[in-house]
């Protein structure tokens, strides 16, 4: 018999018990539904996180005081051993293959403006915040460059804070107090959103001197810097190293590119995108099970025709194929309904909740898929051993 008419045989056969098959595929169904939606969530949220720490572009490097090997968000790593300071900001902005330098000081403060008033970030920073972050100025301009020697009371808001503080009226040129001091709108910046959690939107922008003495602070949290693209970033950093341990006199900073922070979120995130599909495998497993279970029920049953089978010169190899391509069949079928299942609960995911990041993991909907295939192999051979082994006259004396 050719394998198509065995195929066949075993097509009709499913569909003939399509009670028995629908269960049978179930398993595998809802674990192929599982490892879809699962890890399209999980895919999702890899690239949302990634794309967040990208907006601010990728050949960024960030300079933390203090010798660590912790990787972080911005300020998450502060040291008071042989600080940062802003002339060593200016110092690495002379750096060759240096386009932009950022000094960062960050801090919590009330904004008063006329009788309103709240509490909000506030960030000393210099003139480079547009260019290094990103970020467009909406109205007005920025903080002017050439500000940390003797900064002058400017001050930039967020958009979010503009509303809240100024609603329909144009904040440009109006006073706010921040703190116990009295500064000068210059700006409002673009709506920028949340980033990490962090609301770009609901932030103050000071010049770094300013914010150091607000703050009571002698040193910079940070001190970001944009380099050529050009250039490797292993020469910037080296160049980076000499200068702040000449000024120094030792390695008491940390250097941290953007490379490095993005490789090892991405080894994290792709760590929680294969828990998850581990996760959805489980209901694979229980699939395999069922099939399993049926097939040896079905052998059971089918006793009687595996002996006449037998008797009108079926092989053993033949019965042992029929009853594996039975489980192959159960397991595609099983297999592309799963499919569809999955990605028809992913796109209604997309449209019930469009703020949660789905995206569809094709990698693992195409392993899902040949994992279903293999376990109808595995599920069906011992059931299909079991039924080609029976002596027909045995099979035929239980009808």
């Amino acid at each position: 018999m050719r394998y198509i008419d065995i195929f066949n045989l075993a097509y009709r056969t499913v569909i003939s018990h399509k009670l028995r098959s629908i269960l049978t595929a179930l398993g595998l169904i809802i674990g192929i539904a599982s490892v879809i939606v699962l890890t399209s969530i999980g895919r999702g949220v890899h690239s949302y996180v990634l794309s967040e720490f990208t907006q601010f572009g990728t050949n960024l490097i960030a300079v933390f005081p203090g010798k660590t090997t912790t990787l972080g968000l911005s300020g998450a790593t502060i040291s008071t051993v042989r600080p940062l300071s802003l002339a060593d900001a200016v110092s690495l902005s002379k750096l060759d293959n240096i386009t932009a330098v950022l000094p960062l000081v960050q801090g919590n403060a009330r904004i008063e403006a006329d009788k309103k008033q709240r509490r909000t970030t506030v960030l000393g920073v210099g003139a480079a915040v547009p260019e290094i972050w990103k970020i467009k100025v909406a109205q007005g301009r920025f903080l002017p460059k050439n500000e940390q020697a003797n900064p002058r009371a400017f001050a930039v808001l967020g958009h979010k804070l503009a509303v809240e503080l100024f609603a329909d009226r144009n904040p440009l040129g109006q006073r706010i107090r921040i703190g116990s001091d009295r500064f000068r709108v210059l700006g409002v910046m673009e709506k920028k959103g949340q980033m990490m959690g962090y609301d770009m939107d609901d932030t103050i922008y000071i010049p770094t001197a300013k914010a150091l003495d607000m703050f009571d602070r002698e040193s910079v949290m940070e001190i970001d810097l944009l380099y050529n693209s050009k250039i490797q970033v292993i020469q910037i950093e080296k160049e980076i190293k000499r200068l702040l341990q000449r000024r120094h006199g030792r390695e008491d900073f940390s250097i941290i590119t953007q490379d490095q922070m993005l490789k090892s979120m991405d080894s994290i995130l792709n760590i929680l995108t294969l828990s998850v599909a581990a996760l959805g495998s489980i209901s694979l497993l229980v699939g395999s099970v069922g099939i399993l279970t049926i097939m040896t029920i079905a052998v059971s049953e089918r006793i009687s025709e595996i002996g006449l089978l037998r008797a009108v010169g079926a092989e053993r190899g033949m019965v042992f194929k029929m009853f594996l391509s039975e489980a192959l069949v159960l397991s595609f079928i099983g297999g592309v309904v799963g499919i569809f299942l999955g990605i028809f609960i992913v796109q209604m995911i997309k449209f019930v909740i469009p703020a949660l990041p789905v995206q569809l993991a094709w990698f693992y909907i195409l392993a899902a898929f040949f994992i279903s295939l293999l376990i109808g192999v595995i599920a069906g051979v011992i059931p299909a051993m079991k039924a080609a082994k029976l002596h027909p006259l045995d099979a035929l004396r239980t009808e």
